[in-house]
Protein backbone atom coordinates (compact mmCIF):
# COMPACT_ATOMS: atom_id res chain seq x y z
CA UNK A 1 0.00 0.00 0.00
CA UNK A 2 2.96 2.45 -0.56
CA UNK A 3 2.23 3.44 -4.05
CA UNK A 4 -1.52 3.97 -4.29
CA UNK A 5 -3.54 6.76 -5.53
CA UNK A 6 -4.10 8.18 -2.44
CA UNK A 7 -0.49 7.72 -0.86
CA UNK A 8 0.78 9.59 -4.36
CA UNK A 9 -1.66 12.57 -4.03
CA UNK A 10 0.09 12.85 -0.12
CA UNK A 11 3.32 13.17 -1.96
CA UNK A 12 2.75 15.59 -3.81
CA UNK A 13 1.92 18.22 -1.09
CA UNK A 14 5.32 17.69 -0.09
CA UNK A 15 6.49 18.65 -3.33
CA UNK A 16 4.43 21.31 -3.68
CA UNK A 17 6.59 22.93 -1.26
CA UNK A 18 9.91 23.90 -2.83
CA UNK A 19 7.43 24.19 -6.05
CA UNK A 20 5.76 27.24 -3.79
CA UNK A 21 8.88 28.42 -2.44
CA UNK A 22 10.43 28.68 -6.00
CA UNK A 23 7.21 30.79 -7.35
CA UNK A 24 9.19 33.77 -5.59
CA UNK A 25 12.24 33.48 -7.42
CA UNK A 26 10.19 33.92 -10.42
CA UNK A 27 10.73 36.73 -12.74
CA UNK A 28 6.92 37.94 -12.72
CA UNK A 29 5.02 40.80 -11.34
CA UNK A 30 4.53 40.71 -7.30
CA UNK A 31 0.65 39.68 -8.12
CA UNK A 32 1.32 36.66 -10.66
CA UNK A 33 3.99 35.38 -8.19
CA UNK A 34 0.94 35.97 -4.94
CA UNK A 35 -1.97 34.36 -7.34
CA UNK A 36 0.49 31.57 -8.60
CA UNK A 37 1.08 30.75 -5.26
CA UNK A 38 -1.99 30.96 -3.92
CA UNK A 39 -3.31 28.47 -6.64
CA UNK A 40 -0.72 25.66 -6.02
CA UNK A 41 -1.59 26.23 -2.35
CA UNK A 42 -5.29 25.96 -2.36
CA UNK A 43 -4.72 22.91 -5.21
CA UNK A 44 -2.46 20.76 -2.86
CA UNK A 45 -4.27 21.44 0.31
CA UNK A 46 -6.84 20.30 -1.54
CA UNK A 47 -5.49 17.29 -1.84
CA UNK A 48 -5.75 16.45 1.72
CA UNK A 49 -9.32 15.94 1.72
CA UNK A 50 -9.25 14.25 -1.32
CA UNK A 51 -6.71 11.69 -0.83
CA UNK A 52 -8.39 10.78 2.63
CA UNK A 53 -11.44 10.43 0.57
CA UNK A 54 -9.99 8.28 -1.86
CA UNK A 55 -8.52 6.50 0.65
CA UNK A 56 -11.71 5.19 2.08
CA UNK A 57 -13.65 4.92 -1.37
CA UNK A 58 -11.01 2.66 -3.39
CA UNK A 59 -10.13 0.72 0.20
CA UNK A 60 -6.47 1.83 -0.03
CA UNK A 61 -6.04 2.76 3.27
CA UNK A 62 -2.64 2.27 5.31
CA UNK A 63 -0.68 2.50 7.87
CA UNK A 64 1.63 4.43 5.42
CA UNK A 65 -0.41 6.81 4.74
CA UNK A 66 -2.06 7.51 8.09
CA UNK A 67 1.40 8.36 9.19
CA UNK A 68 2.65 10.19 5.87
CA UNK A 69 -0.62 12.37 5.71
CA UNK A 70 -0.43 14.88 8.76
CA UNK A 71 3.16 14.77 7.71
CA UNK A 72 2.72 16.35 4.42
CA UNK A 73 -0.03 19.03 5.93
CA UNK A 74 2.40 19.98 8.69
CA UNK A 75 5.23 20.47 6.27
CA UNK A 76 2.60 22.46 3.47
CA UNK A 77 1.56 24.50 6.41
CA UNK A 78 5.34 25.12 7.84
CA UNK A 79 6.98 25.84 4.56
CA UNK A 80 4.61 28.58 3.81
CA UNK A 81 3.90 30.19 7.17
CA UNK A 82 8.28 30.48 6.92
CA UNK A 83 7.21 32.18 3.52
CA UNK A 84 5.00 34.28 4.52
CA UNK A 85 7.13 35.77 7.59
CA UNK A 86 9.89 36.53 4.79
CA UNK A 87 7.56 38.00 2.71
CA UNK A 88 6.26 40.39 5.86
CA UNK A 89 2.91 39.43 6.01
CA UNK A 90 2.69 37.11 9.19
CA UNK A 91 4.32 37.55 11.78
CA UNK A 92 6.94 35.63 13.24
CA UNK A 93 5.44 34.63 16.88
CA UNK A 94 2.31 33.10 14.92
CA UNK A 95 4.51 31.13 12.87
CA UNK A 96 6.55 30.24 15.85
CA UNK A 97 3.08 29.45 17.67
CA UNK A 98 1.76 26.99 15.12
CA UNK A 99 5.73 25.48 14.32
CA UNK A 100 6.35 24.83 17.70
CA UNK A 101 2.74 23.17 18.14
CA UNK A 102 3.46 21.07 15.65
CA UNK A 103 6.49 19.98 16.35
CA UNK A 104 5.61 19.12 20.27
CA UNK A 105 2.48 17.32 19.84
CA UNK A 106 4.03 15.30 17.34
CA UNK A 107 6.48 14.74 19.58
CA UNK A 108 3.72 13.75 22.33
CA UNK A 109 1.77 11.32 19.79
CA UNK A 110 5.21 9.45 18.77
CA UNK A 111 5.78 8.68 22.59
CA UNK A 112 2.18 7.96 23.32
CA UNK A 113 2.21 5.61 20.65
CA UNK A 114 5.91 4.17 22.18
CA UNK A 115 3.39 3.88 25.66
CA UNK A 116 0.29 2.20 23.53
CA UNK A 117 -1.70 4.97 24.14
CA UNK A 118 -2.34 6.76 21.13
CA UNK A 119 -6.40 7.03 22.01
CA UNK A 120 -5.31 9.78 24.34
CA UNK A 121 -4.23 11.70 21.78
CA UNK A 122 -6.31 10.97 18.76
CA UNK A 123 -7.26 13.86 16.29
CA UNK A 124 -9.94 15.74 18.43
CA UNK A 125 -12.75 18.36 16.11
CA UNK A 126 -10.27 21.18 17.35
CA UNK A 127 -7.35 20.23 15.64
CA UNK A 128 -9.28 20.16 12.73
CA UNK A 129 -11.07 23.51 13.06
CA UNK A 130 -7.44 25.12 13.35
CA UNK A 131 -6.27 23.24 10.50
CA UNK A 132 -8.95 24.11 8.32
CA UNK A 133 -8.61 27.94 9.65
CA UNK A 134 -5.25 27.33 9.18
CA UNK A 135 -5.75 26.53 5.52
CA UNK A 136 -8.58 29.36 4.58
CA UNK A 137 -5.57 31.80 6.40
CA UNK A 138 -2.68 30.86 4.28
CA UNK A 139 -3.72 31.60 0.88
CA UNK A 140 -5.69 34.85 1.76
CA UNK A 141 -1.83 35.82 3.10
CA UNK A 142 0.02 34.53 -0.07
CA UNK A 143 -2.49 36.41 -2.73
CA UNK A 144 -2.18 39.24 -0.65
CA UNK A 145 -4.42 41.74 -2.52
CA UNK A 146 -8.29 42.43 -3.42
CA UNK A 147 -9.85 39.43 -4.19
CA UNK A 148 -13.23 39.84 -6.02
CA UNK A 149 -13.07 43.85 -5.61
CA UNK A 150 -13.95 43.54 -2.15
CA UNK A 151 -11.73 41.07 0.05
CA UNK A 152 -8.96 42.54 1.36
CA UNK A 153 -7.14 39.44 1.62
CA UNK A 154 -4.44 40.50 3.56
CA UNK A 155 -6.64 41.57 6.54
CA UNK A 156 -8.39 38.61 6.38
CA UNK A 157 -5.88 36.03 6.35
CA UNK A 158 -3.99 38.48 9.64
CA UNK A 159 -7.34 38.22 11.02
CA UNK A 160 -7.72 34.28 9.79
CA UNK A 161 -4.12 33.51 10.85
CA UNK A 162 -3.94 34.93 14.31
CA UNK A 163 -7.36 33.09 14.97
CA UNK A 164 -5.09 29.92 13.93
CA UNK A 165 -2.20 30.36 16.32
CA UNK A 166 -5.50 30.71 19.57
CA UNK A 167 -6.65 27.90 18.14
CA UNK A 168 -3.50 26.02 18.04
CA UNK A 169 -2.77 27.35 21.59
CA UNK A 170 -6.17 25.86 22.65
CA UNK A 171 -5.75 22.30 20.86
CA UNK A 172 -2.31 21.78 22.27
CA UNK A 173 -3.68 22.29 25.41
CA UNK A 174 -6.57 19.95 24.90
CA UNK A 175 -4.51 16.93 24.03
CA UNK A 176 -1.66 17.67 26.40
CA UNK A 177 -4.65 17.57 29.55
CA UNK A 178 -5.24 14.27 27.85
CA UNK A 179 -1.91 12.94 28.01
CA UNK A 180 -1.06 14.09 31.36
CA UNK A 181 -2.96 10.63 33.24
CA UNK A 182 -1.19 8.72 30.80
CA UNK A 183 2.19 10.19 31.26
CA UNK A 184 1.62 10.76 35.08
CA UNK A 185 1.08 7.01 35.34
CA UNK A 186 4.28 6.18 33.77
CA UNK A 187 6.78 8.45 35.16
CA UNK A 188 5.93 6.43 38.60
Amino acid sequence: MFWTIPTLMTWTRIVAIPLIVGVFYLNFAPAERNLIATVMFVVFAATDWLDGFLARKLNQTSSFGAFLDPVADKFLVCASLLVLVHLQRADVFVALIIIGREIAISALREWMAIIGATKSVAVHMLGKVKTMVQMIAIPFLLFDGTLFGVINTHLWGTWLIWISAILTVWSMIYYLQKAIPEIRARAK
